[in-house]
């Protein structure tokens, strides 16, 4: 049996113990750099095995010594806290408690996934980073308006082209015209560098059967699709759909002890933050499309108030993921137009080109026509809805009255 290597890792460098069939052993320090590690590696084993807290270049290291050893296991830093109680807290220490704990097979290891799943993961936290610091500037320029009493901007896109030509018409110091001014001109750098990234986010999606699949679903589009096919990678790791709602951090906390009942509290927020960001996003939206999802979003929402059915919901999108990943099928209420339109938008992002640059190129009866057709489906959905809400009260009726149908119907 190999030796189990434990490693601190550090910015500038990496504190190395070393447990081999007793208690770990202090072995010194190494530098952080891509020389230093590749000698450390050939001086392992091919039988050993090697442990590292996942931090930010944790990935970078364990791809060099991978080669060299038996297994590389990056362990997850808040469990590993959990687990081992030191009141002294120094490098060397850290490096030992890691090795005693792979020895003794107590790591809670970390998935790391393929280059891909790696990548799609660094394009959303980058895309989510530009979209936190374009709201930023967005408040900045709406503070700035607010404390000189300049009102709302009677455009409906505050910041397009009507909505700068406001801006630009408000009489303001010369120190707030320097902030505006500045903030627009970073609005627009943001912008730009968002586009780019969501452009290699649909490049990369268009042959992704997963995204495919999962835009299926009302309320999740594309962003929410490709968070969710990152978040997850291989849907084979999670056996029920209970155990990618835990990984989610949407099931809630629960209190028990002795002969009490259990207590269930607020969902528990642990894992990725990204991937409940955008589901309770997507749960806002699919409570307002017509389908199960809205029924069950009414019917959650006239017990527990909308704010709890929109988690609850969300929660529901996350199961409807787990089943169509895992049995590889498409939604079966999908709005098939609505779909279309996803697919469409993602072309577009990619770089397709468009079939009508404006409306103008039809000619007026075409126009006519298309805008008849539009409000005809308005009118039907319109209907589909009233159904709905009527199957949602008639659910919670009396049974006394249950049998009197509304006079519309």
């Amino acid at each position: 049996m190999g030796r189990s290597i434990g490693l601190d890792v550090h910015r500038d460098f990496c504190q190395v113990a070393i447990a081999d069939g007793g208690r770990a052993r202090s072995a010194g320090r190494i530098a952080t750099t891509p020389q230093q590690l590749e000698l450390f590696a050939q001086s392992l084993a091919p039988t050993d095995r090697v442990v590292l807290e996942a931090t930010g270049n944790a990935l970078a290291i364990a791809r060099i010594l991978e080669p060299h050893v038996a297994e590389v296991v990056l362990a997850h830093a808040k469990q590993v806290r959990a687990i081992s109680h030191a009141r002294i807290k120094t490098d060397k220490v850290d490096a030992k408690v890691l090795a005693d704990l792979l020895a003794a097979g107590l790591i809670p290891a970390v998935w790391i996934g393929d280059e891909r799943v790696r990548m799609l993961r660094r394009l959303v936290s980058r895309r989510r980073g530009l979209v936190k610091r374009r709201t930023q500037v967005k408040n900045e320029i709406s503070a700035v308006l607010h404390r000189n009493l300049k009102g709302r901007n009677p455009a409906s896109d505050p910041f397009g082209k009507k909505g700068r030509a406001w801006i630009a018409a408000q009489q303001l110091p010369i120190d707030e015209r320097l902030t505006v001014d500045g903030c627009l001109r970073q609005l627009d750098f943001l912008t730009g560098e968002l586009a780019q990234v969501d452009a290699i986010i649909a490049e990369h999606a268009l042959g992704d059967e997963d995204v495919r699949r999962l835009i299926t679903i009302p309320g999740i589009d594309v962003v929410t699709a490709v968070t969710l096919a990152a978040v997850i990678g291989d849907v084979r790791r999670f056996p029920t759909a209970r155990h990618l709602v835990g990984y989610l951090g949407l099931h809630p906390t629960v209190r028990q002890s002795g002969s009490g009942p259990a207590r269930h509290g607020r969902v528990s927020k642990e894992g990725p933050a990204a991937a409940r960001h955008v589901l309770v996003e997507a749960a806002w939206s699919a409570a307002k499309s017509p389908g199960p999802l809205r029924a069950f979003a009414q019917r959650t929402a006239a017990r527990r108030g909308r704010h709890v059915a929109t988690v609850a919901v969300a929660r529901k999108l996350a199961v409807l993921a787990w089943n169509l990943l895992t049995r590889g099928e498409d939604y079966a209420f999908a709005r098939p137009s609505l779909v279309r339109r996803k697919l469409r938008t993602l072309e577009l992002k990619a770089g397709a080109t468009r079939y009508f640059k404006h409306r103008r190129l039809l000619c007026v009866p075409t126009c006519r026509l298309l805008d008849g057709l539009m409000k005809t489906l308005k009118n039907l959905i319109g209907l589909r809805v009233c159904a709905e809400e009527y199957f949602v009260g008639f659910w919670h009726c009396p049974l006394l009255i249950r049998f009197d149908a509304p006079s519309s119907f």
